[in-house]
């Protein structure tokens, strides 16, 4: 584990999601910290959990925008500090950064009010790609995605 840094708050501006998860028995090794690739997995729903809180929930943004999904394209963490089962933690969620086609999302799991684990996922906005059947292929991000995002982060 690194030296915990301090948590700098999130940029102005950017639209962040705040949800508290309790570590479950079945989250934890046997050394009864959390298992690491659990953490991606909380990491996955937050992102599910942002864009529902900013007013696009999966099943809507399929359904309005024709996208298979937002596939994860990278994936990584910095660990500072163990959870252990039963704990109550929280977990930050923003865009960081848009790109064309993509977006990279930060994830802060706070643990007592110190920053834990930080995590980034870059996704891609993903379509069938009408020359591979079974193929997707990246689009670009809509301009509306971007600007409720950026108009909920100066609410």
């Amino acid at each position: 584990m690194s030296e915990t840094p301090v948590l700098e708050p999130p940029p102005a501006n950017v639209f962040v999601n705040r949800r508290e998860v309790r570590i479950e028995w079945g989250d934890c090794d046997p050394a009864g910290i959390v298992f690491f690739p659990r953490y991606f997995a909380f990491f996955d729903a937050s992102t599910a959990y942002l864009f529902e809180a900013a007013g696009l929930p999966k099943a809507e943004l399929i359904k309005t925008y024709d996208i298979v999904g937002i596939p994860v394209v990278d994936v990584n963490a910095k660990f500072f500090m163990p959870s252990k089962f039963a704990d109550r933690v929280v977990i930050q969620t923003y865009v960081s950064e848009w790109r064309r086609s993509s977006f990279r999302i930060t994830h802060e799991l706070l643990k007592e009010g110190q920053l834990a684990i930080q995590g980034h996922e870059v996704r891609v906005w993903a379509v069938k790609d009408p020359q591979r059947p079974q193929g997707i292929r990246a689009q670009p991000v809509p301009q509306e995605i971007i600007d409720r995002f950026t108009a909920i982060g100066r609410a």
